[in-house]
């Protein structure tokens, strides 16, 4: 690659650096994207599609969200790929079944069916969610850096933030103190939060009620999954005249005078300049591509200790249709109290009619006891369990995390097909050694109102970070804000293209 000059150079292919990329290329700024060796959401084993990920887009109806495809004229468009949710989530506990429909008829008879003694708690819960959920789309919709960093930031994100219930004087409120303990509603809202935030630990109110609102209000799916997401995500950028480059990586950082003036790419002598780098990396792992060279003495002060304590492993079930129920929903919650842990399981089409893909994630902390080359079975064994006829229509079964052959499965009529181990050294483009989960993190101190970790300004002076260490709190929310906030502050350097984006977010308001 020649040596070059870019305005910005974007590392990692996440939905917050793919999300700035884009916004930054809509604006005229030269982007290059850099995937920096991380792997695509979904892989090829034979004729099988899995998935590494089970991310569901909770955050589609989020404001910022809104805001990016209306600025990246994408809004159309957008409508017609994604698929509403119905029901929103179903769960399955022992002994019951439960379906949060979007309709509210439909809804009330569910609650009148499993949890009539509580009834009146749930429709209160329900009430307060809706009134967190608009307080929430007022303050998170408007222009402004989230997390702040300087003295005007935060005060011009104190004025969103400030309407916010839950966010700065009651915290650690419990919004269901009113239920009984161990009551099963309880356990159905927990999980629905636990996967879908960033955070290891359970979060703060504000961000519980937001994150269960989001859940469970009419979320939507790409049929292609994460891996569509990403595929639209790099076509605005390079409609806009950016560059993605998702198998190439930064070997270092250049620094000049305290601030990065470049990257030098794997295999590459030259630098090639830029601007900006942007990263959804941690900023430690980002200090270490500059080997420590620039680390401004605020950060070596101040920043705050972001640990990944637990991860999300994922398994990719293939079956025939025969051996999963019609009736099971897009996006499932397996529940079972404290006894084991819960399963979030997404039923996804393939390329077959006749066959499902089951993409199920189970989060394991460092402190579980059973060993990581055990979930997969951990996991097989608890969907057969709420799924009778699932073993015996088996196809394919494989995870990336835990570095075990893929298992194959031939029928045998009238009980549990047959598995068959394939080497994974055997299959192209797979791994032989695990690949690393995504991580859940622990943040010490805790970050702006209980939501962030790491400073959307990285350690390194203009370096900037748009990964789940900046609002780990909001889940795939906080990526989105933290992509579009890394954008803002790119575009205030320039006075021209932030006047032009001015007028662009004006227009979109008012459309």
């Amino acid at each position: 690659m020649p040596d070059k000059f870019y305005d910005v150079v974007v590392l990692g292919r996440s939905l917050g650096a793919l999300t700035a990329s884009a916004l930054l290329a809509r604006r005229d700024f030269t982007v290059l994207h850099l995937g920096q060796g991380q792997r695509a959401p979904s892989y090829q084993v034979d004729r099988f599609a899995l998935r590494r990920s089970a991310h569901p887009m909770i955050a589609a109806t989020s404001p910022a969200w809104l805001h990016v495809l209306g600025e990246l004229a994408h809004s159309q468009s957008w409508r017609r790929r994604i698929v509403p949710l119905a029901p929103m989530l179903q769960v399955l506990m022992p002994g019951r079944r439960f379906d949060l429909a979007a309709d509210t008829d439909l809804f009330r008879r569910e609650v009148e069916r499993e949890f009539p003694e509580v009834r009146r708690l749930i429709h209160e819960l329900e009430h307060e969610l809706a009134r967190v959920t608009a307080a929430a789309d007022e303050a998170l919709g408007r222009d402004a850096v989230w997390p702040p960093g300087t003295f005007l930031e935060r005060r011009e994100t104190g004025r969103a933030a400030a309407s916010l219930p839950y966010a700065r004087g009651e915290p650690h409120a419990d919004l269901l103190a009113e239920f009984p303990r161990g009551h099963p509603y309880r356990y159905i809202v927990r999980e629905s939060v636990r996967f879908a935030t960033d955070l290891a630990t359970p979060p703060p109110a504000f961000a519980t009620a937001r994150l269960h609102g989001l859940a469970t209000r009419t979320p939507v799916r790409l049929r292609g999954g994460e891996q569509e997401l990403e595929q639209i995500l790099c076509e605005r950028i390079e409609l806009n005249g950016g560059r993605v480059e998702l198998g190439e990586r930064a070997a270092e950082l250049e620094v000049g005078r305290g601030s990065v003036i470049g990257v030098k790419l794997d295999g590459e002598v030259r630098t090639t300049s830029a601007g900006y780098v942007i990263t959804d990396m941690p900023g430690e792992e980002l200090a270490a591509l500059a080997a420590g060279a620039g680390i401004s003495k605020r950060a070596q002060r101040e920043w705050p200790r972001v640990v990944g304590t637990a991860g999300r492993f994922v398994v990719s079930v293939v079956a025939r249709r025969a051996g999963v129920p019609a009736a099971l929903g897009p996006e499932s919650l397996l529940v079972s109290g404290d006894a084991e842990p819960a399963i979030h399981l997404v039923r996804a089409e393939t390329e077959r009619p006749d066959e499902t893909l089951l993409v199920a994630e189970m989060l394991i902390s460092e402190r579980d006891p059973v060993p990581l080359r055990r979930a997969r079975a951990r996991t097989l064994e608890r969907l057969a369990g709420e799924l009778p006829f699932l073993e015996r229509h088996l196809c394919l079964v494989d995870s990336v995390h835990d570095g075990l052959p893929v298992w194959r499965f031939e029928p045998v009529p009238g009980s549990a097909a047959a598995r068959q181990e394939l080497a994974r050294g055997a299959v192209p483009g797979l791994s032989v050694k695990p690949e690393p989960m995504e991580k859940l993190f622990d943040v010490d101190p805790p970050g702006y109102l209980g939501l962030g970790g790491e400073p959307v300004r990285g350690p390194i002076e203009r370096t900037l970070l748009v990964g789940p260490t900046v609002l780990p709190g909001l889940g795939q929310e906080g990526r989105i804000l933290a992509g579009v906030s890394a954008a803002r502050l790119v575009t205030q350097r320039d006075k021209r293209k932030a006047r032009m984006r001015r007028e662009m977010w004006t227009k979109i308001e008012v459309s």
